[in-house]
């Protein structure tokens, strides 16, 4: 899992899919918090950038034409990385390989040229032309086709781009903001998972395809000489110091998978490297000499007990730390127990840049360094056994059974050579299952993992598609199955609190937001809507703290500015306010509910004409973004023009439908257009929808005064006191009523308690001169 979660990371970075990088490396960061999941998100280098231009690099190596356009592309990368749109812009006009138009494209996105962005994706001359990176370029060209309000072309481009790459989360994403989206186990399903799977094995079958060209190109190396990939400096004078020149063949100093890594600890060459690499095993020795007496005796504790007559001298190598070496050998070679075979590739990897020594005498043969290891097993063979001594149990590894020697059988070049060639075949065997037996496993790990990330991008997305369709309560249901460990992160708390904010739960959202601070203070995901709570609640202290904390955190985040003009709205400045709002428009003018805020401010200001043109700025940048259309709705209405106000209100309650808000405003709008009986059903629906929300009980009480029905409204404006026991509007209309009775008494009562609600002076102005025509009636009182 935390494999394919880095590597979605790393490839959203390279295409410049941040948001969807920041998404993933979330949840790599709260399944494994380290040091090392962070590091993925911040790191910028160029290689994580573009590791395709050094693919290219390999493959086209020599040809300068490619080689300059890999190079144009590589500062392109450079010039998008440093938010030089521009630059890479002019530098890439007029390319045509697939990897420059998306950059291409990508840069004309950022400059808003969405045309010159869908011609660089999509040639008009060539209509079925590919379209660059897969995923990631069917992801560009349908947030293009959003931008130009191509919205069936888009929830197209982005539902290609999840097929193609189901760890595209941006892409769902955008489908439901577009409210296209499918459920989450519908796009998260065991199709997507074959889906990455396949993917990950196609990588894993390119890589061995690398690793084979490499061992073809990269390491071949002349007859007498003994080399390795970047050789170290032991081994390089390793190489020049010692028995080189007892060995002739082409040698290959690499592992199975091309590397040099594990040949620092030792330089022992072995022919089980060059026949694990499928080239024919050289012979082992070139000098063959007559056994003779030999003054050095070794003697290893761990070797056989057979006596032998070595035919070969080599010199001692001398080590710069033998006891170290020693014992270390003593511990990878030695002879207690089976061993698999993937240690025997791996041993030979590490074993395959030195010399073995072999020496003899008082008929003990031993190899000091190496500590009579199976890797010498080899070399041992090709020596002469004394006649009547055999290898006594000798089990070099699983399966190979003992076999006597003699000094029958011919000492020659050809019995040499057909023994390694047994020994080649056995462990290409042995190679070819540790292969299988390798990509079982990383099969079973890919398939695990694609299953781990799927069943918790199920939850995350089926939450996140019920909150952008307003069924904010599921989508709280939804969040709360996810594991502690996943819930208490930055982003999913902030949709909670965002959930809550749309259910008018303001204590709860404020709740959610506080945890989502503390749990990423560093980030920005919902601040804009964590401020309209604070605003909501008046909570002045608190408003005007987080503005400036988001202030110092980034002062070029359109989040900030919002939050600074709530906290001057708050305190009725709202020609600072509209000036705060109007710089997060200019920081960024796709930011949708900026453009709203300032509607509001001048419709506060009562410059109407300027406010409908915010909104419908608002509406062109996200035409599903319901408050542009609330907000127009209020306008017409204050202007009394209510047949366009009721459109605009259904408009909004078409996008949401469980608000409670906007079904009332909707009633009051049928109600001024005379269809009473409509606007009560619909304020019954609101109070349904939201039994706290007193605003649509207190407009039904008003809609059953003006039809007369004065027991009717009593009895909501009751139990509406249950609810808003401090609102004084409440107590004011039931001073009307009683006043209407003629029950003077009760309407003085209820006018006073109005009074102490301390309601807003233009309300205390009415209330006063209700009280002093308590006894006019209200026909005298609306005649001139």
């Amino acid at each position: 899992m935390e494999t394919i979660l880095v590597d979605c990371v790393q490839n959203s970075l390279r295409l410049f899919m941040y948001k969807n990088a920041i998404f993933m490396c979330e949840r790599l960061l709260a399944e494994f918090p380290s040091e090392r999941a962070v590091s993925v998100i911040i790191s910028g280098n160029i290689e994580l950038l573009s590791p395709l231009m050094s693919n290219c690099r390999k493959n086209f190596l020599g040809v300068p034409q490619i080689f300059c356009k890999i190079n144009l592309q590589l500062l392109a990368a450079v010039y998008l990385q440093s938010g030089q749109a521009y630059s890479a812009y002019h530098l890439l006009k007029g390319t045509q390989m697939a990897q420059s138009r998306y950059l291409f494209a990508l840069s004309c996105f950022h400059m808003d040229l969405p045309n010159e962005a869908a011609s660089a994706l999509c040639p008009p001359n060539e209509p079925g032309a590919e379209i660059p990176n897969g995923a990631a370029g069917h992801y560009l060209l349908g947030l293009v086709y959003k931008l130009t309000d191509r919205k069936k072309n888009a929830v197209q481009q982005f539902r290609q781009a999840l097929t193609i790459d189901p760890l595209l989360w941006g892409a769902y994403e955008e489908l439901c903001a577009l409210g296209a989206a499918e459920e989450a186990t519908a796009v998260f399903d065991e199709a997507a998972a074959l889906s990455i799977q396949k993917q990950y094995m196609q990588q894993l079958s390119t890589s061995h395809s690398i690793n084979a060209a490499n061992e073809e190109c990269d390491f071949v190396v002349p007859n007498k000489n003994f080399s390795s990939e970047d050789p170290s400096p032991r081994q390089s004078k390793l190489t020049q110091g010692n028995s080189l020149k007892d060995i002739s063949g082409n040698y290959h100093a690499h592992g199975l998978n091309g590397g040099a890594s594990n040949m620092a600890l030792y330089n022992t060459p072995s022919p089980v490297a060059s026949q694990l690499s499928g080239i024919a095993p050289p012979p082992l020795f070139r000098n063959v000499q007559p056994a003779g007496p030999n003054p050095i005796s070794l003697t290893s504790e761990s070797s056989p007990k057979s006596t032998v007559n070595s035919t070969i001298q080599a010199p001692r190598r001398k080590f710069v730390d033998e006891g170290k070496l020693r014992k270390i050998s003593g511990r990878l070679f030695s002879d207690s127990g089976p061993r698999r075979s993937t240690r025997l590739s791996a041993d030979s990897g590490a074993n395959s840049n030195s010399n073995v020594s072999a020496v003899s005498g008082n008929g003990n043969t031993s190899s000091k360094y190496l500590g009579a290891s199976k890797l010498s097993y080899l070399a041992l063979r090709s020596v002469t056994v004394r006649k009547g001594q055999s290898w006594a149990n000798e089990n070099i590894d699983e399966g190979v059974r003992n076999e006597p020697f003699d000094d029958s059988r011919p000492n020659t070049a050809s019995t040499t050579g057909s023994v390694t060639s047994n020994d080649a075949k056995f462990h290409e065997q042995e190679e070819a299952a540790a292969s299988v037996g390798s990509t079982t496993l990383n099969i079973q790990r890919i398939t695990s993992g694609a299953s781990e990330i799927l069943s918790l991008l199920r939850i995350l997305g089926e939450g996140y598609r019920l909150s952008c369709l307003y069924r904010c309560q599921e989508a709280l249901d939804m969040y709360t199955k996810l594991p502690h460990k996943h819930y208490n992160t930055g982003w999913v708390l902030s949709q909670v609190g965002k959930a809550y904010f749309e259910l008018i739960d303001y204590l709860e959202a404020e709740r959610a937001f506080h945890l989502a601070r503390q749990a990423s203070p560093y980030s920005l995901e919902g601040m804009d809507i964590y401020s309209t709570v604070l605003y909501h609640l008046k909570e002045d202290m608190k408003l005007c703290y987080l503005a400036q904390e988001l202030m110092s955190t980034d002062r070029l985040a359109p989040q900030s500015w919002i939050a600074m003009g709530n906290c001057y709205s708050l305190r009725k400045d709202h020609e600072t306010s509209l000036k705060n709002f109007q710089r997060a428009v200019q920081l960024n003018p796709k930011f949708a509910y900026a453009h709203t805020l300032c509607g509001h401010e001048l419709s506060t200001l009562e410059d109407y004409e300027n406010g409908m043109r915010c909104y419908q700025n608002a509406l062109h940048v996200d035409t599903r973004h319901y408050n542009a259309w609330y907000g127009l709705g209020m306008t017409y209405l204050r202007q009394e023009k209510f047949e366009l106000s009721e459109h605009h209100f259904r408009m909004a309650f078409l996008i949401n439908s469980s608000s409670s808000v906007i079904m009332s405003y909707l009633g009051t709008a049928l109600h001024a257009l005379s269809r009473s009986e409509e606007a009560i059903e619909t304020m019954e629906r609101a109070i349904q929808a939201d039994k706290k929300n007193p605003l649509p009980m207190y407009q039904k009480a008003n809609i059953l005064v003006s039809l007369e029905r004065y027991d009717e409204a009593i009895e909501v404006l009751e139990e509406l006191k249950g609810y808003a026991p401090c609102e004084s509007s409440v107590y004011a209309l039931m001073g009307r009523i009683y006043k209407r009775r003629n029950m003077h008494d009760k309407a003085m009562l209820h006018f006073g308690l109005a009074l102490d609600m301390k309601p807003p002076a233009a309300d205390v102005a009415a209330i006063k001169a209700a009280m002093e025509k308590l006894h006019v009636p209200d026909e005298m009182e609306d005649s001139p």
